[in-house]
């Protein structure tokens, strides 16, 4: 009896601080879907530098005298927007330990990437066809697309944010033309950095 009793006790010193290890690292753990949630809405802080770029690419664009110019501009902010963008999210994906292009990564980016695919072939076309009026409201109907669809795997107030910036892109294709630019400013401006800021409150950046 008294060698049951020692065996068992034993057995649960050496099994318990196991046990223990693994509660306190599964949190951690890269599979744990809240982490990567957290981890990938923190990407979206980037978000905050990419509204303020757009604000100052809203009163560059303004004041363009010619359709190439002006759309010379806003093209000049999508890539400056991707260069803030993409190292952020690098960045975190990195210091939680997961990769960047598996897991939801690459389920945000298979969901995001083809809106702004179908948002770049329209820019061309509406270029061409010298329907340039339309392309405010066209560019957040399809940004707000990808972020509602890309969201889906990311915190729950970025959906929201996509639907705030279809809002205001349906508005702009039935708007004045000259609204376009307010519009742009409202939306990749103004919603992101708010967006980015009610994250960076609630997530920790």
């Amino acid at each position: 009896m008294y060698g049951d009793h020692w065996s068992a006790s034993h057995s649960a010193t050496r099994t318990h601080p196991h046990r223990r290890s693994r509660r306190r690292s599964s949190p951690l753990h890269p599979g744990d879907d809240g982490a990567r949630r957290r981890i990938y809405g923190r990407a979206w802080l980037g978000r905050c530098g990419d509204g303020v770029t757009a604000l100052v690419a809203a009163f560059a664009a303004s004041r363009q005298t010619t359709p190439r110019a002006w759309l010379a501009v806003w093209l000049i902010e999508a890539f400056v927007a991707v260069a803030i963008a993409a190292p952020a999210a690098a960045t975190k994906a990195h210091r939680a330990n997961s990769a960047l292009f598996s897991g939801p990564g690459r389920k945000f980016l298979l969901s995001f990437a083809p809106p702004i695919v179908v948002g770049g072939l329209l820019t061309f076309a509406l270029y061409h066809a010298g329907i340039l009026a339309a392309l405010p409201g066209v560019w957040l109907l399809l940004y707000g697309t990808a972020i509602v669809t890309g969201g889906a795997f990311s915190v729950r107030v970025v959906p929201v944010m996509g639907l705030c910036l279809m809002l205001l892109g349906g508005a702009a294709l039935f708007a004045p033309a000259f609204l376009g630019d307010a519009f742009m400013a409202a939306g990749f401006g103004v919603v992101q950095i708010g967006f980015g800021w009610w994250i960076a409150r609630h997530y920790g950046g």
